[in-house]
């Protein structure tokens, strides 16, 4: 099977990680305090440090991620 990497980066921003689609400008990363455009269509600034990954992932984010990434989400557990 072929590698084929998703369209989409993840990135702390806001008080979250969400995940955009834009171009990042160092490579593999946003740079700190570069605008981008989340899937959850929100305009944020990029954020940095071993602590912003710890942030919660923004669940719009991450119903797009799943959806482009042509990935179903797991069930919540517990749900009906």
């Amino acid at each position: 099977m072929l590698y084929a990497p998703h369209l989409f980066h993840w990135l702390p921003a806001a008080g979250a990680r969400h995940a955009s689609t834009d171009s990042q400008q160092l490579g593999h990363r946003y740079a700190p305090g570069a605008e981008v455009t989340t899937l959850c269509d929100k305009r944020v600034k990029a954020e940095s440090g071993e602590i912003a990954w710890l942030w919660e992932t923004c669940p719009d984010c991450n119903a797009a991620a799943h959806v482009l990434a042509r990935c179903p989400m797991a069930p919540v557990a517990g749900a009906r």
